[in-house]
């Protein structure tokens, strides 16, 4: 077959953080189909130093330093129409690199990973395009409007709408449109309008068991030697969903487990903790740790894994990577949206503050059903949650055969 051009708003390398663990692994799975070219952007130096890895993988590469201000993007959007989403990509560098990657190179294959990126695809491309929109990002925007108030809730708004807009663009234009969930697959098709051919695939995610893996034995965290017990939320800490499920912890289910356990501490572990969680660092259990070398001593040193999400799009990464480490976990509704565990044999589904407090308590008290309920949650990813199951996914969704009868190529 021919190569692959694959376009990702975020260099997928390290595979550190939610989106970036999916590309990475789909970065992986396609480069062992066929050649492929990489055109994408580093946000941070870091992200920078991840080009010797890239250029590793890709046949060859365009990795674009993110420098445009946000403000800039939205004046953009608002001279130009378009979501704030689409300008804040925008790049005249990597649209040159990609017309001319497509001019030179037998290119078979576009993989699009976000919907940011979808606007590199040229509208003369007549073969395979494939979008993973991972979930419906344009519902966030709107999600976040209803709490917002005013100028913001309105720019939200316009998000939201013309987001959605540019989603149903490219679910029209790809061959293929990959969802990670069927819940977010029936959310999307729900947004479509009436008499839409998208062909619209659920693909989930995997997790590397192998380096989530209990027989982990580097060095433990300093909470390890603390009285405890001990509860962990792991993410992404300037997302504003991590950090609304980060207070919520705090504020709400803390107090309750400490009215049973005193001594319970929670450790909120993950990047770029907003001010507000800075803020209540080092107060009455609760401790922020930001950015740490290595999650998995602080999973392992856990008594109950947490993840009161309210609102959470695709697959939790940070419950499957719980669920590797033999933890038990207490998730939201939200949290769960997506795995197929069975609540309260492979993970506990907790509907509010108070069912969530009674869970993890419970958890504490019976050490025996943590436990078994950690090895359940093991042998649940191993089944369950493989990259290489996707990867196959993968392969037979891009050798298929492009059929573009009827389609559009606008």
């Amino acid at each position: 077959m021919g190569e692959i051009l694959f376009l990702a708003h975020r260099v997928p390398f390290p595979p550190d953080r939610g989106d970036k663990i999916r590309s990475h692994h789909l970065l992986r799975g396609l480069a062992a189909i066929a050649p492929v070219h990489v055109g994408t952007f580093a946000d941070t130096p870091g992200d920078r130093e991840q080009e010797a890895v890239l250029a590793d993988v890709a046949a060859s590469h365009c990795l674009v330093t993110r420098s445009k201000p946000m403000a800039l993007a939205g004046l953009e959007a608002l001279a130009t129409g378009k979501p704030v989403s689409l300008t804040a990509f925008a790049d005249r560098k990597l649209r040159e690199w990609v017309a001319s990657t497509l001019a030179e190179r037998p290119i078979e294959t576009i993989f699009v990973f976000s919907g940011q990126m979808g606007q590199y695809v040229p509208e003369d491309f007549a073969s395979r395009v494939v979008v993973d929109l991972c979930d419906v990002d344009s519902v966030k925007f709107g999600t976040y409007a209803e709490t917002a108030g005013w100028p913001r809730s309105a720019l939200l708004r316009r998000e939201d709408r013309l987001l959605r807009i540019e989603e149903a663009r490219l679910a029209e234009r790809a061959d293929t449109t990959l969802l990670i969930t069927e819940q977010e697959k029936a959310l999307f098709e729900s947004r479509l309008c009436g008499g839409s051919d998208a062909n619209l695939v659920a693909l989930g995610n995997g997790i590397d068991a192998s380096f989530f893996d209990p027989a982990y034995a580097g060095e433990e965290p300093s909470i390890a030697s603390r009285q405890g017990p001990h509860l962990v939320f792991t993410g992404q800490m300037d997302y504003p969903p991590n950090i609304a499920a980060a207070k919520r912890g705090i504020d709400n289910i803390l107090p309750l487990v400490r009215q049973r356990y005193p001594e319970a501490e929670f450790h909120v572990v993950g990047r770029a903790p907003a001010l507000e969680l800075i803020a209540r660092d080092d107060r009455d259990g609760v401790t922020v740790w930001g950015e740490v070398v290595d999650v998995r001593p602080f999973l392992l040193a856990a008594d109950v894994v947490i993840a009161p999400l309210d609102l959470a799009r695709g697959v939790q990464n940070k419950v499957l990577e719980a669920m590797a480490m033999c933890r038990p976990v207490v998730a939201s509704e939200e949290a769960a949206t997506g795995i197929s565990a069975t609540n309260g044999t492979h993970l506990v589904i907790a509907r509010s503050d108070a069912q969530m407090a009674k869970e993890i308590v419970a958890l504490i008290e019976d050490g025996a059903k943590a436990r078994r309920m950690g090895r359940m949650a093991r042998d649940f990813i191993l089944r369950e949650h493989s990259w290489a199951s996707v990867h196959e996914a993968l392969r037979r969704i891009v050798d298929a055969d492009p059929d573009r009868s009827g389609r559009d190529a606008a």
